[in-house]
């Protein structure tokens, strides 16, 4: 009898698994399919917000993003840090499935091992976060516990865990994105809140 037990958590592990590919094509399709009408205006307004949540902190230092053309819009943002003198880190994708930082320079972009953009300024080690102020990740969804769901490579999940002091760490997603449940896997790790186009939620 007891071999049935590691094969039934396989089996149930498989389940979640399962979920979250359906889950994150279905999300994908929503965001290809968006207007550009609904890009613009959400961009802005999603700008307004992530300003209000890094002045409301008090942020001197943060970690964000470069978004692709499909998420969120974190650029506009980006140009507002380097307007008002913050110092913000960049996330690059190591083999390791570890994540260098570099600051942003607002200069020329690269890409990473996995084909994200990335800043061409110096390589800072994984240890670069633990000085910021405020984290900002992507993800494909987060439910209204906080649990976010990303995009099934665990770069952020084992950078947020491997953090002693982390600070506050919002999601940054579309309004539709902010679900009731989304499913759970014991490597996924929460988040304090998420911005979208529509406000700013702190759980």
């Amino acid at each position: 009898m007891g071999p049935a037990y590691p094969a039934r958590k396989l089996a149930v592990v498989s389940d979640v698994e399962s979920e979250k590919r359906a889950l994150r094509a279905e999300l994908r399709e929503r965001r290809r399919i968006r207007t550009s009408t609904q890009s613009s205006d959400d961009s802005a307004a999603l700008t307004g917000h992530l300003t209000a949540l890094a002045t409301g902190l008090g942020a001197n230092s943060l970690a964000a993003y470069l978004s692709m053309p499909d998420e969120p819009d974190t650029r506009p943002f980006l140009r507002w840090t380097a307007e008002q003198g913050l110092r913000v880190l960049l996330p690059v994708s190591r083999d390791d499935g570890l994540l260098d930082w570099a600051p942003y320079d607002g200069q020329e972009e690269d890409a990473d091992i996995l084909g994200m953009p990335t800043p061409t300024s110096q390589l800072l080690g994984p240890i670069a976060i633990n000085d910021v102020d405020l984290i900002l990740v992507p993800a494909a969804a987060v439910d209204r516990a906080g649990m976010r769901m990303g995009w099934g490579r665990g770069y952020f999940d084992k950078t947020l865990g491997s953090m002693e002091n982390c600070p506050p760490v919002y999601a940054v997603i579309f309004d539709d994105e902010l679900v009731d449940a989304v499913p759970r896997e014991r490597h996924d790790m929460p988040v304090d809140g998420v911005v979208t186009p529509g406000g700013i939620v702190t759980f």
